[in-house]
């Protein structure tokens, strides 16, 4: 098989983004980061005690948090403003269209616990909009990392940008994945982890793994997968998208997020404009009042675990 899984580095992305930030912040003085009171669910207590003179805690004050990460941004600093995404998204959403994408600060907005990290506590924290409300604002990227490799090399390139930028963290730790080609990450260029001709399974974040679960039990059974990581959700990786697209005889979209606004109808709406039609899927949470329980119970229940997305792929080979 094209690909293996690593098992040396199996830790949460957030880890993974608190240790690549020291690592920044140990050589460059203009690396700060800003928080509004998540030093600790952001993973940055090891940061705070390493350099106190590269961290500041605004509260529990996200618009506050995002308009003091622009001004420091405007200043020369390299910013990472770090908020739970439920509320940094939705509470300080004109601060970032205002303060952040309109005027290009380049500031890196990092929603952690994103998705139904935050399970239990119900649809107040849920962050299933987030894709939605930031691609409709000009001049943000949107990167949702899928593993350890992704996110450590999006910290690096967040570090070099000279635009705004949303990072996107769920809480678990996360199996790293080999793609087919190389290992190199580009904003904007997705990673292609398997490659097949009848079903392709574009997902993004923390969902790329139970598909990638799926598509080997799916290539057990002799279906031919291809499996992307669209780890950009904008811009997104058309050029990609298109290829997987004329080459596979249906698609999947799987995103921790509303099917309404994120991936799936990203991916969609440009195949169309493209004369591109096969059959398509979009597997997300649905328009209700979310059920409350762990990420995982969350997942099982919509269908976005190992079995609800091989049930899913046969049933659309079948249509198609």
């Amino acid at each position: 098989m094209a690909v293996e899984t690593t098992h040396t580095s199996y830790r949460a992305n957030l880890d993974v983004f608190s240790e690549t930030l020291q690592q920044l912040a140990k050589n460059d003085r203009d690396i700060l980061a800003v928080t509004s009171d998540s030093r600790g669910s952001g993973k940055l207590v090891p940061f705070a005690q390493k350099f106190p003179a590269q961290i500041i805690e605004v509260g529990i004050a996200e618009q506050n948090l995002v308009g003091v990460a622009a001004g420091l941004a405007s200043c020369g600093k390299k910013v990472f403003a770090v908020s739970p995404a439920c509320f940094l998204t939705a509470r300080a959403l004109e601060q970032i269209k205002n303060d952040v994408a309109y005027s290009d600060n380049p500031v890196t907005l990092v929603g952690i616990s994103a998705g139904v990290s935050y399970g239990a506590l119900g649809s107040t924290h849920h962050s299933l909009h987030d894709f939605a409300a930031l691609r409709a604002i000009h001049n943000m990227i949107v990167v949702a990392p899928a593993d350890n490799f992704e996110t450590e090399q999006a910290i690096l390139a967040s570090a070099k940008s000279q635009h705004p930028i949303y990072l996107r963290f769920g809480k678990k730790p996360m199996q790293d994945l080999k793609a087919i080609h190389d290992q190199s990450f580009e904003f904007g260029k997705g990673r292609l982890i398997l490659e097949g001709s009848d079903i392709a399974i574009i997902a993004t974040g923390e969902t790329v793994y139970p598909a990638y679960l799926a598509a080997i039990k799916l290539i057990e059974e002799g279906i031919r997968v291809t499996l992307v990581s669209m780890h950009t959700i904008k811009p997104l990786d058309t050029t990609l998208l298109e290829s997987v697209a004329n080459t596979c005889k249906a698609l999947m979209t799987i995103e921790e997020h509303s099917v309404y606004g994120g991936l799936g109808e990203a991916c969609a709406a440009h195949l169309m404009q493209s004369n591109i039609f096969k059959p398509i899927k979009i597997m997300g949470l649905p328009d209700e009042a979310t059920v409350t329980g762990s990420q995982m119970e969350i997942f099982q229940h919509y269908g976005i675990s190992e079995e609800g997305i091989i049930q899913e792929a046969k049933k659309l080979l079948n249509k198609g």
